[in-house]
């Protein structure tokens, strides 16, 4: 399963690098395979390891502020291991070369 998540502290101000900073290392420290972008998280694993994971994350956020608005995107194909790199290669693949990551 492929996950993409979001966590945004709401009346943080416009910075909310410091809060996302600890986001992260709580993901990095899972032991999940990830891939941060600009826009969000993407987490490969399994329902329970992923959605424990975000509630972790969702709610150390909540400790710093009152709001925090949270989205999840699911993925979920049976029998298709390691796509959080494969997805990509096979649009490399077929559009004949290598895309910005």
């Amino acid at each position: 399963m492929l996950v993409e998540f979001s966590i945004i502290p709401i009346g943080a101000g416009s910075s909310i690098g410091d809060q996302l900073a600890r986001v992260l290392k709580i993901v990095d420290a899972s032991g999940l395979p990830y891939k941060v972008n600009p826009m969000g998280t993407v987490i490969e694993g399994s329902w329970n390891e992923i959605i424990k994971l975000i509630k972790k994350c969702h709610d150390t956020v909540m400790k710093s502020g009152d709001r925090v608005y949270t989205t999840i995107s699911i993925d979920d194909r049976k029998g298709k291991p390691n796509r959080i790199e494969e997805k990509v290669k096979s649009i490399e693949k077929r559009i004949g070369k290598h895309l910005k990551k």
